[in-house]
């Protein structure tokens, strides 16, 4: 095939899978090519598709499908059978030359690989699964590898799968089982559980103790998966509720909120502009309170209710629940500092680990924090009372004029 050929074709299947978002490899295990061994390595590169890790790492992925023909008529979906798109297809053996070339150049260090359905779910799957099968046996490719799973496929295919990749996803994609129904009638909400519970069970059989030998690693960063935001009309508080469950049922490693982004051609069903962006932001704020703060989803949102987007949530809980304030910093147990607006939780553990040593004052608090404007009417210090600062009626409108820079807390 022309080098032009295979050019086109990365154009085509990159641009296609921009529009999912639970890319990520942090969590994976460690792997390298020290000693001459092998190819790869999850660690450092620079990158065509960059994620970024819970630290803060940047990471740099290939992210393409493997063909952006689709047998489904998935309504919010760009590569839907009724689509006028341009097509392209890999092979098993492109996507390969492609993974290992870039990463020889030093332009990525990992393959995030998806599909539109082919023929159907299983002749789908098992394309995928070669990639990552011959990568890992044929060539001892020790990069991240992460595989998207097509919900109707075989168990024993879903199982291959998490046998050489690192993470695994099966995206439910909407928050109301009637909008998927309605906007994607061919996929089947009970389908894409029972792949998700697969993945699960293939995480606690990898962790269990063996009799005779130690089970293989099973996709040991574990499963994602990502919901549209404003596609249909679900609430903010309805979206988390989703989240919450799937979180409890099926151990998921993290939710992806992608902004739903019109397409050409669409239907009238769907929306004519995409949702705020800082809407998506706050929901990944809400999710990191649920997943590192120890927030229960109802604390912060009703299920009827949409997040405010003029202050982050852990704010806006500090301001709905002045009666908890102010903290004292020399005093309060963690559970109690990790809901002090402003403060991460990096900086609470330096705080706890100061307090071993001194009083804690406002400079250190200055110093462990950017947030120091934030943190003063909701905390009580060594040298420091916000005395009638905590009070003030108009405490909200202080955090939202001027307009603030997005951050996490």
């Amino acid at each position: 095939m022309a080098v032009l050929d295979l050019k086109r074709k990365l154009a085509i299947l990159s641009d296609a899978a921009k529009y999912d978002a639970s890319c990520a490899s942090s969590g994976s295990v460690t792997r390298d090519s020290v000693g001459g061994k092998g190819v790869g390595s999850t660690d450092g590169g620079m990158g065509i598709c960059h994620a970024y890790a819970p630290d803060g790492r940047c990471i740099s992925l290939l992210k393409i499908l493997l063909t952006n023909f689709c047998v489904y008529d998935c309504a919010y979906c760009v590569n839907r059978v009724s689509s006028n798109t341009p097509r392209a297809r890999f092979s098993v053996d492109e996507v390969v030359d492609l993974t290992l070339g870039f990463y020889k150049r030093n332009y990525i260090e990992g393959l995030f690989l998806s599909s539109g359905i082919i023929r159907n779910a299983d002749y789908t799957m098992e394309q995928l699964v070669r990639v990552a099968r011959t990568l890992r046996e044929v060539h001892d490719f020790r990069g991240y590898i992460h595989l998207k799973v097509i919900p109707e496929a075989s168990p024993a295919l879903v199982n291959e799968a998490g046998l050489y990749a690192d993470r695994l996803s099966v995206n439910i994609e909407l928050p109301r089982d009637e909008s998927l129904a309605s906007l994607a009638p061919e996929k089947d909400l009970h389908g894409i559980k029972k792949a998700m519970g697969a993945v699960r069970v293939g995480e606690e059989a990898a962790r269990e103790p063996a009799r005779a030998a130690r089970p293989p690693k099973f996709a040991p960063a574990g499963q994602s998966t990502q919901m549209i935001v404003g596609a249909d009309a679900a609430t903010d508080g309805e979206i988390l509720k989703r989240s919450e469950t799937l979180y409890g049922a099926y151990r998921l490693r993290r939710v992806y909120y992608s902004a739903f982004s019109p397409i050409p051609d669409s239907t009238a069903r769907l929306p004519l502009q995409r949702p705020p962006l800082v809407r998506e932001h706050r929901l990944y704020q809400a999710d990191w309170l649920m997943r590192f703060y120890g927030f229960g989803r109802a604390e912060i949102i009703a299920e009827g209710e949409d997040l405010d987007l003029e202050v982050d949530p852990k704010l806006a809980w500090a301001l709905r629940n002045r009666g908890d304030f102010p903290v004292d910093l020399n005093a309060a147990d963690r559970e109690r500092l990790l809901r002090v607006p402003g403060l991460g939780v990096r900086a609470v553990d330096q705080i706890l680990e100061l307090r071993r040593l001194k009083r804690i004052t406002l400079a250190d608090v200055k110093r462990l924090s950017r947030g120091i404007a934030r943190l003063k009417p909701f905390v009580v210090t060594d040298d420091w009372r916000p005395g009638a600062l905590a009070d003030a009626a108009d405490l909200r409108a202080r955090f939202v004029s001027p307009p603030q820079q997005l951050e996490l807390f």
